[in-house]
């Protein structure tokens, strides 16, 4: 064999040598050093911003109606795995077990474990929801004026409506018996009976910001409590349930929990949620909102391509006109963005809605609108 040959043959076997002692160095040493978690998982992981309507779906899903045997209804939101809800104790005050409605239709039995004497919270347990994924919470930073907020709840009984708005204010503080409420985040969504508890969520990330509690009576000014002010609490009574609930003893005229709404209110909540589900492009639940009749002359199709060209829609004006203590009539001038001949224009209109009960259901027995007003058009 040539000396060539031979200095060849070497070369490989010193290369080979070398391959594979770099793969052992790989394969042993380089783990060892390697202790963060993969650069392509960090990398990826938040970089995707969720859309609005993802962000309204995956919140409306961990979002339920809780109800008294006593009558009082509010809202609460699983914040743990182990099917623990978080709520206003003003909702389930003087009671232990109460009735869970789900989003999907379920009814179930939920236990109150804990609740506060001093701040206006309570944890609600129920076994049926345990294993499922919650609710993200903000736990280090408090949000800022002008953030953009979603509040979740069952305002009136609607449940699972949803209502935008921001951070209008910080550090707000007043009473209502038997509680003081403090360090409050001010927002611009209305807060109503049957909102109380739900999550204020973060527009921009879905993280539960706050806990829905009180409102101002004919307003759209809302006050919600930070979630950190009260996540320690929240987690020690999921940690170690109560095992005996103090008494609360609630004044009469308790703005948050205890107030009847009239059909007037009724009417204009109904209105207001069936537009903003139509913003939200949430057709389906727009569409529920309507009574059978209106139904059995418009199929869902027809409905949902009807407002595909919809953007926006503004209520300018609303007057509710009381038809009895189950009737009204809504009329409101409506601000509309509207796609016509592939561009948009700003459009007004007057719509007059009947408004009624259906097997114990408040609807939109039939509407009629009419342009009054249309601007230039514009891209």
């Amino acid at each position: 064999m040539r000396k060539a040959t031979w200095i060849s043959i070497l070369a490989s076997a010193a290369v080979l040598l070398a391959g594979s002692g770099a793969a052992y160095a790989v394969h042993t040493e380089v783990p060892k050093q390697l202790t963060g978690a993969p650069l392509l998982a960090d990398t990826q992981r938040g970089s995707a911003p969720k859309s609005l309507k993802d962000i309204i779906y995956e919140t409306q899903k961990l979002v339920v109606m809780i109800e008294t045997k006593e009558g009082t209804q509010g809202s609460g939101f699983l914040y743990n795995n182990q099917g623990d809800l978080i709520t206003n104790a003003h909702v389930v005050s003087g009671v232990k077990k109460v009735i869970i409605k789900t989003a999907d239709a379920r009814e179930l039995e939920g236990e109150v474990i804990g609740i506060s004497t001093d701040i206006d919270v309570a944890v609600v347990r129920v076994p049926d929801l345990a294993g499922m994924e919650p609710l993200q919470m903000v736990r280090s930073e408090k949000a800022e004026v002008g953030d953009d907020v979603i509040a979740v709840g069952s305002p009136l009984g609607f449940q699972n409506t949803v209502t935008t708005g921001i951070i209008s204010g910080l550090g707000r503080s007043f009473e209502i018996e038997p509680y003081t409420y403090k360090d409050l985040y001010q927002i611009s969504a209305p807060i109503a009976p049957g909102n109380s508890g739900g999550p204020l969520v973060s527009k921009g990330t879905g993280e539960v910001l706050g806990i829905n509690s009180a409102g101002i009576e004919e307003s759209s000014i809302g006050f919600s409590i930070p979630i950190i002010n009260v996540l320690e609490l929240a987690e020690s009574w999921s940690a170690e349930p109560m095992t005996t609930l103090p008494e609360l003893a609630f004044s009469d005229d308790n703005g948050v929990a205890q107030q009847d709404a009239s059909i007037s209110e009724y009417a204009g909540y109904l209105v207001t949620h069936f537009y903003d589900s139509l913003n939200n492009a949430d057709y389906v639940y727009a569409y529920s909102l309507l009574g059978g009749n209106w139904k059995l002359g418009t199929s869902y199709e027809e409905f949902r391509e009807g407002y595909m060209g919809t953007r926006n829609v503004v209520i300018d004006d609303m007057h509710v006109t009381a038809k009895g203590d189950d009737e009204a009539t809504v009329t409101a001038v409506l601000s509309v963005d509207e796609r016509v001949d592939g561009e948009y224009k700003l459009s007004k209109y007057q719509v007059t809605y009947e408004v009624g009960y259906e097997n114990d259901q408040l609807k939109l027995i039939i509407g009629k609108g009419k342009a009054i007003l249309q601007d230039k058009k514009r891209a």
